[in-house]
């Protein structure tokens, strides 16, 4: 079965659009394009990919649907757009007549209000996802996750994909309340989950794989084979992880598991989240 990337990022590198990439990720301040992801996951063993939003821009999204047009190894884009906006509605009939936009994502975790996605005019922009096939990437921190279960329980027909695991605190070695909460968060059928974006959790110079797999098993624990999706968080994951490692790194947490398992995290369950064409 195809291994699908269900989490990347392209851009090209400005300063001012890109000012979360900070002294410590200088790695990656630089352009990263289709064709340098192409020949990373060429390389992998890799054979599809799923691109997501870095800016809050329908310029940048616009941009991303055309790069998919552009390379079919692009599967499809997970964008950006003002949910809040009255014109909501038009803007998305705009989008979606590209069909490689597959979801919208907001970057959550950036809100000065930690309650951002409770917002009234926030969940009515969510709520017309659904009739327009689109899913919804749930992008925070672990402190989000208790007023996110109460955003999902809104929307119990949309579907949502959770990233990274909600960035819990591994630098720091902390499994609480992250795991009581990312458990409660997944006994929602309609959410999924990235396993993705870990090693930039942890101390990007001196992690190890121990540090990282109580947080990965909690993840297979809680969400299944069924409803987990490798993803890679490229080029993000460059400042602490080439490409290929973090991929070994899945792939031998999910060893012990069936064929059929195995098959589902790496490519299948996001082809089902997304409705991958």
């Amino acid at each position: 079965m195809p291994v699908i990337d269900a989490h990347h990022h392209f851009w090209r590198y400005d300063a001012q659009d890109y000012a979360w990439i900070k002294d410590s990720m200088k790695a990656i301040r630089r352009d990263f394009l289709p064709v340098d992801l192409e020949k990373t996951i060429r390389a992998a063993g890799v054979d599809g990919v799923v691109s997501v939003q870095a800016r809050q821009s329908l310029e940048e999204t616009r941009w991303l649907l055309e790069l998919a047009d552009k390379n079919p190894f692009v599967r499809g884009v997970v964008g950006w757009a003002p949910l809040i906006s009255p014109d909501i509605g038009d803007i998305l009939d705009e989008l979606t007549a590209n069909p490689k936009l597959r979801a919208l994502r907001q970057v959550l975790q950036g809100e000065p209000d930690e309650f951002y996605m409770l917002r009234e005019d926030f969940d009515y922009g969510v709520s017309l996802l659904r009739r327009h096939g689109l899913a919804y990437d749930i992008l925070i921190f672990e402190r989000h996750l208790s007023q996110t279960i109460q955003f999902v329980d809104r929307h119990p027909q949309q579907i949502f994909v959770l990233d990274h695991v909600a960035k819990p605190r591994i630098r720091d070695r902390v499994m609480e309340p992250w795991r009581e909460h990312f458990r409660e968060l997944a006994r929602r059928p309609n959410v999924y989950c990235k396993i993705s974006g870990l090693v930039t959790e942890a101390d990007y110079t001196n992690w190890t794989e121990a540090d990282l797999r109580p947080y990965a098993e909690t993840a297979l624990e809680a969400f299944g084979p069924h409803r987990l999706i490798f993803g890679s968080d490229w080029p993000v994951c460059l400042v602490a992880c080439d490409y290929a490692r973090w991929l070994g790194l899945v792939r031998g947490w999910i060893t012990e598991l069936s064929a059929t398992e195995q098959a589902r995290i790496l490519g299948e369950t996001a082809a089902e989240a997304y409705r991958l064409p």
